[in-house]
């Protein structure tokens, strides 16, 4: 009886050990699929530029990408609380994020743009005071339209919610990420980007502060990923320049 206990205590750590090497084959990406030409749906599958990029350090630190699609100010939580193991999402190193995550080498720079409908009178930063702003809750534009007196800050889920409240005049602009914008602009009849960009502004990778490893992990590869001229081709094919 002692040895049949034995072998079956012997083949439970067995099953746990494999279940603990399992998950450490996977790297888990924290998003949300609603940012184009960064992360969106296409089908059932979610696509972008960050997803590229994150699939190819996954493929260089020999790990299985795994795609956690959640609301936009979940993310950071996600990766300080373990959840997932990386944040990818068209993230702007902000200091106040710095207080509960790190984030990797940058890989691409990136502006914030106000949205109008054409013929407005919003053609600068300085008249959207007294006006009411459309932003994605949680996003850089949230916090800067936050830090400006006099405006009404609208705050939606998503960022084509709040495009949709421009179109329809319950907001008077957006603000929003550049490339998003260009995207939404496109796919909109009657709304246009005003000339002045807001700022300018830095993407990276969120990842735990007690995550040393992965965060070294994460640069080495974004270094060889810009190296080989692989980050720049996945950027490109999203983006052209105009």
């Amino acid at each position: 009886m002692k040895r049949i206990v034995a072998l079956l205590c012997a083949a439970m750590m067995a099953i746990t050990l494999c279940a603990c090497s399992g998950s450490d084959k996977e790297l888990v990406m924290a998003t949300n699929a609603e940012f184009p030409p960064y992360e969106y749906h296409e089908g059932d599958a979610i696509v972008g530029i960050d997803v590229e990029i994150a699939q190819a350090i996954a493929n260089k630190l020999g790990r299985e990408l795994v795609i956690e699609d959640m609301a936009f100010d979940s993310i950071i939580m996600a990766v300080q609380s373990g959840k997932a193991d990386i944040g990818v999402a068209g993230l702007t190193v902000r200091p106040d994020r710095l207080e509960s995550v790190n984030f990797s080498t940058p890989y691409t720079t990136a502006a914030q743009v106000i949205i109008v409908k054409e013929g407005s009178d919003i053609t600068t930063p300085d008249d959207l005071v007294g006006k009411r702003v459309g932003v994605q809750l949680g996003t850089t534009g949230d916090m800067y339209v936050g830090d400006i007196e006099g405006v009404v800050v609208e705050r939606y889920s998503k960022g084509h919610e709040a495009v949709q409240a421009l179109i329809q005049n319950k907001v008077d602009a957006v603000m929003i990420d550049s490339e998003p914008a260009k995207v939404f602009v496109s796919q909109n009849e009657g709304i246009v980007t005003v000339d002045e960009a807001f700022t300018y502004e830095e993407y990276a990778i969120a990842i735990a502060k007690d995550n040393t490893e992965l965060l070294e992990e994460i640069n080495a590869a974004i270094a060889e990923l810009e190296a080989s001229g692989e980050l720049k081709a996945i950027i490109d094919k999203y983006i052209t320049a105009e």
